[in-house]
């Protein structure tokens, strides 16, 4: 009588992702949504860009979520950082911030997918899922407008220079239109007074208006136009 073969394959392994996101609340459950996947799991926590650094370089993820807005540099900045450091390293960002300012931002700067905060669980799954075997994650609304935009279908739309701000000049502008204060923004992207006085100046300059305050009336005007979708 042959004897039955009794070994069996070990199971595939999870896919390590790693979250970085200043708030505790947010990183915990996005660690518990993660843990309960089968195929899945959370391989580290960080609130801050140098702590997200030191889990690319000691925990080697399978993939990052990342944050927009956090201490010290921003999200953006940190999804360069990292895929400097690991080529290719899948980036998914997580964000309270509207998709519409942000995810063609993200896609330039190397993140394969976008999703808002306030996403049920299964759309956070379903982006996680498609960004970690390789694919690329918006909305469908994002996604009509980002070929639209290569489509060059948009292209008698009005330009309002908004897009010739860099990444923490174009945060600085969007608080500015929240009615933030220098110091209130500089409190809110942890970084100094004198920094957002740069900033705002550069923004001036790019935008070519006259003085502070004109720059202050377009932010405001430029952030109710983007909530009535003009």
């Amino acid at each position: 009588m042959s004897k039955k073969n009794t070994t069996t394959e070990a199971p595939p392994a999870k896919k390590r992702i790693a979250i970085v996101d200043d708030h505790t609340m947010m990183r915990e459950g996005l660690k518990q949504l993660i843990d309960n996947e089968p195929d899945l799991i959370c391989s580290g926590l960080a609130g801050n860009t140098s702590e997200a650094m030191k889990l690319a370089e000691n925990q080697k993820p399978d993939m990052f979520t990342v944050d927009i807005t956090m201490p010290g540099r921003n999200g953006l900045e940190l999804i360069k950082d990292i895929l400097a450091f690991s080529p290719g390293m899948p980036i998914l960002v997580i964000s309270m911030h509207d998709e519409t300012l942000y995810a063609q931002r993200v896609l330039k700067a190397g993140a394969k997918g976008y999703v808002m905060k306030d996403a049920d669980s299964g759309t956070l799954l379903k982006a996680i899922h498609q960004v970690i075997e390789g694919g690329i994650y918006v909305s469908p609304h994002m996604s009509a407008q980002i070929l639209e935009a290569f489509s060059g279908r948009n292209a008698n739309r009005p330009v309002d220079g908004v897009h010739r701000l860099s990444d923490r000049e174009f945060e600085v502008f969007q608080l500015i239109g929240e009615g933030q204060s220098t110091q209130q923004i500089g409190d809110t992207l942890n970084i100094s007074v004198k920094t957002v006085e740069v900033h705002r100046a550069h923004i001036r300059e790019k935008l070519k208006l006259e003085d502070g305050a004109a720059v202050l009336r377009y932010a405001v005007r430029w952030a109710e136009s983007r909530k009535l979708g003009v």
